[in-house]
């Protein structure tokens, strides 16, 4: 498919701009709410949609505008179509070229790829961490890599120069007992900072969470920034300062 428009206006927290070089997300997550974003088909979102011309469009639009281009702010750009279409690299050497500042979302450690470029690119990159066991991961992220992969790419970007965070979102009943767990994991990489946000279902149908006993927890979040401040990261709720 191609797309009219490369850029679309974002509401998110330091983001001017929104690219996403695909519609759909094959990970499936269950608590995603991109189809609620986009108006989309929940029963058909991980039938992925190449926007084959994204890099020509972002080409032309770039020149006109100023601000961060949030990568990522709907599907993962590096979700496992990337490795065959490369969009979302494409468009990392549009930004490049035209010097433009990122800040990019993933839970994929194909960004490890992309690891030189993004050195060269003024921004920031956020990769998802909202569990470290891989039962958990794969009943709720199905089609993400696992943990321990998105660690090492935490750790690769790190070690690259790219400046890094920890997203611990969305925050479920599933991380209690295990939040100092993922703070040692996510110190052992480098990184520094750590972002959370609770889970809501706003955009999201909750009926499968609710049918397997997983909800929002408070406990969780507290317990997460107290664990992290212990290790001496800087642990922020996303919509607080």
């Amino acid at each position: 498919m191609d797309c009219r428009k490369a850029l679309s206006p974002s509401k998110l927290p330091e983001m001017d701009y929104a690219l996403n070089p695909y519609t759909g997300c094959e990970h499936g997550c269950i608590y995603c709410y991109g189809p609620g974003v986009v108006h989309a088909d929940p029963s058909t979102w991980r039938v992925v949609r190449v926007k084959r011309n994204i890099p020509e469009r972002l080409s032309r639009e770039l020149p006109a505008v100023n601000g961060i281009i949030g990568i990522g702010t709907v599907t993962d750009p590096y979700q496992y179509a990337e490795g065959r279409f490369m969009l979302t690299r494409m468009c990392l050497e549009v930004i490049a070229r035209n010097d433009r500042e990122i800040h990019m979302h993933t839970k994929s450690d194909l960004i490890i790829r992309d690891a030189e470029l993004l050195s060269t690119i003024k921004g920031v990159v956020g990769v998802t961490l909202t569990t470290m066991d891989d039962r958990i991961s794969k009943m709720t992220e199905p089609g993400a890599p696992l943990p321990s992969r998105r660690l090492e790419a935490m750790t690769v970007l790190q070690d690259a120069g790219v400046k890094v965070y920890a997203l611990v979102a969305p925050v479920m009943s599933t991380l209690e007992g295990h939040e100092a767990e993922l703070m040692d994991a996510v110190k052992e990489t480098g990184v520094e900072i750590v972002y959370y946000n609770p889970l809501h279902f706003r955009n999201v149908d909750p009926s499968r969470m609710m049918r397997m006993g997983i909800s929002g927890s408070e406990r969780a979040e507290d317990s997460l920034v107290r664990e992290g401040r212990l290790r001496g990261l800087d642990v922020r709720h996303v919509f607080k300062p």
